[in-house]
């Protein structure tokens, strides 16, 4: 299971959705996209707006800057977790 933790500052991304094997399932790919696709629109607009740490699968984004686009972007992300 792909687990979403949000604390303060910070998000966290990691687990598996066991949908299929590793590195032929497709949630997990969707989710992949979602994220990196999130942290290269944010470093678009400003480098200094976020850190993140890719390790073994996990992904943790650290906001530094709050802006209304990184907010937007990040909600966005969120949202579309979700669903």
């Amino acid at each position: 299971m792909i687990r979403v933790k949000i604390e303060n500052k910070k998000i966290q991304i990691k687990g598996h959705a066991l949908y299929d094997d590793f590195g032929k399932d497709i949630v997990c790919a969707g989710v992949s996209t979602l994220v990196i696709t999130t942290v290269n629109a944010i470093l678009r607009f400003d480098r200094e707006a976020i850190t993140y740490q890719v390790k073994e699968g996990n992904v943790l984004i650290e906001k530094k800057k709050d802006t209304k686009e990184v907010n937007l972007l990040l909600e966005n992300m969120i949202a579309l977790l979700k669903e």
